[in-house]
């Protein structure tokens, strides 16, 4: 077998490898896009607009608080910044994950951010700290199972959407904070793990209670950043005889 063959099995196996890992989230986040695409449509979006919002913006949080904005008419740049407030652990994700991809081409590296979601992030982490190389084949296998279905099920909301009355009362969106309770939890063997949560727990509940949403996600992440930056993990320096 030449070495372009083995090179394409391998992306091949990387890439089903990605997807699996995404099959979990795809189940967590379903009720999560049903719902959007249903209260977009009970806040006056079409079919087609609700899936474009899915497919461009491609954040659910963001994708949530800029539906209710735009049901208040509220200022454009407002809008911008309350969305940017939101997926401001985006920024810190980057940073974080820049070290596993930056053997990457930039169009691979820029196309990576786009389809970088928390759970992404995680799992692309984790892969990275356990020292094996986070391929483009199996991080887009991953990014891709996880996009496609998000932008469908958001659809699918849409167009389904007329049927529900009142969306908020089904509850189905519990699921999500769950698997991202899920994710922090793996972390949890990580040194300062317990404060560095509990810190920014509480910032976050002060902040929702004075600052107000969605301002609070950010707060907290900067938070539990700052205390991580000012007691960082003690390395344990092993000497030689």
């Amino acid at each position: 077998m030449s070495a372009e063959a083995i090179g394409e099995t391998t992306n091949a196996r990387e890439f089903w490898a990605g997807a699996r890992v995404g099959i979990p989230v795809v189940v967590a986040s379903a009720p999560f896009a049903f719902l959007f695409g249903i209260i977009a449509i009970d806040n006056g979006f079409s079919v087609a607009e609700a899936t474009l919002m899915s497919a461009s913006v491609y954040g659910g949080a963001s994708q949530m608080v800029g539906l209710e904005l735009f049901g208040h008419h509220i200022a454009p740049w407002l809008v911008v910044m309350s969305i940017f407030a939101v997926n401001f652990r985006h920024v810190l994700y980057s940073a974080a994950l820049g070290r596993h991809i930056s053997h990457w081409p930039i169009p691979q590296q820029a196309l990576g951010f786009f389809l970088l979601t928390d759970p992404q992030y995680a799992e692309a982490e984790r892969k990275g700290e356990a020292g094996q190389t986070v391929s483009f084949a199996w991080y887009m296998g991953m990014g891709l199972a996880i996009y496609v279905p998000w932008v469908i099920e958001s659809g699918l909301g849409a167009f389904f959407g007329n049927l529900v009355p009142d969306p908020h009362s089904i509850g189905l969106d519990f699921l999500l904070p769950i698997y991202f309770l899920g994710l922090v939890m793996s972390f949890r063997k990580r040194a300062n793990w317990l404060p560095v949560v509990a810190i920014s727990a509480v910032a976050a509940i002060l902040a929702v209670n004075t600052v107000g949403s969605p301002w609070h996600v950010t707060i907290g992440a900067a938070c539990g950043v700052a205390f991580a930056a000012m007691f960082p993990p003690r390395v344990r320096e092993e000497i030689e005889p």
